[in-house]
């Protein structure tokens, strides 16, 4: 076979795999898709002519499943073998309207049990993947309905003082009259720390000077079986001023 002809055929080869599964997605949905077919359709969507599907099987093996691979970095992602910046673009926009589409579900729609895994949802898809301890903040309404989510860095002992002014500040901003407060334990363990517990304290006793109510602190992370968990405050008898 001549060196064009074997270009041509790994050209109308890899062409027709990637129809095959883009089709199969079509047809049957993503359960129907292996993990690393997802991937390798995503990394595609940044080079639409090239192979990917070594480079896909690499990403899962590497980063331990599918759930590992959309949460790893641009950085992480190029440590394999033939995946750069430009195919991981695929990747990289899956995890951005994952978490906008959660973002805007959640604020759509009352928190009440009926709807709370959806907050839930929304805190595991965009905090896990963080190295760093993150605060979030959601603003609810007299009827329990979301009105907004704001995102704070959070740590350090100098932002504790801060934190109950410039949310109140926000609440007081957005018309809101409870709040709900989350944050993200990088380290995977669930159990609150003492500064966990004492900003709490301070900013349940600064909302209610304001007749604004904490409704609950949830904590990210992952359980004693290594699993996805959070840990309630409320729950646990924490909320208190």
């Amino acid at each position: 076979m001549s060196a064009v002809k074997n270009k041509l055929f790994y050209k109308y080869k890899y062409e027709g795999h990637r129809k095959r599964l883009r089709d199969k997605f079509l047809r049957a949905g993503i359960g129907a898709l292996q993990d690393y077919e997802i991937v390798e359709l995503l990394l595609t969507l940044g080079t639409p002519r090239k192979d990917c599907k070594e480079q896909a099987k690499a990403a899962i093996k590497k980063f331990k499943g599918l759930r590992g691979v959309l949460e790893a970095s641009i950085h992480d992602l190029q440590e394999i073998k033939g995946i750069g910046p430009i195919n991981a673009f695929g990747i990289k926009l899956f995890q951005e309207l994952a978490e906008k589409y959660l973002k805007e579900k959640v604020i759509k729609q009352e928190f009440l049990l009926k709807s709370s895994k959806a907050v839930f949802d929304y805190l595991f898809q965009s905090m896990q993947k963080e190295k760093k301890e993150v605060l979030k903040i959601f603003y609810l309404n007299d009827a329990n309905k979301v009105l907004d989510i704001d995102e704070i860095d959070y740590g350090t002992t100098d932002q504790m003082v801060i934190y109950p002014r410039e949310v109140i500040k926000s609440a007081l901003k957005k018309n809101a009259t409870r709040i709900i407060i989350a944050h993200n334990h990088p380290s995977g363990s669930l159990k609150p720390s003492e500064s966990d517990i004492e900003i709490t304290r301070k900013m349940t006793k600064s909302c209610n000077s304001v007749n604004i109510e904490i409704l609950d602190h949830i904590i990210i992370g992952k359980n004693e079986l290594g699993k996805d968990d959070y840990f309630s405050f409320r729950n646990n008898g924490l909320l208190v001023a």
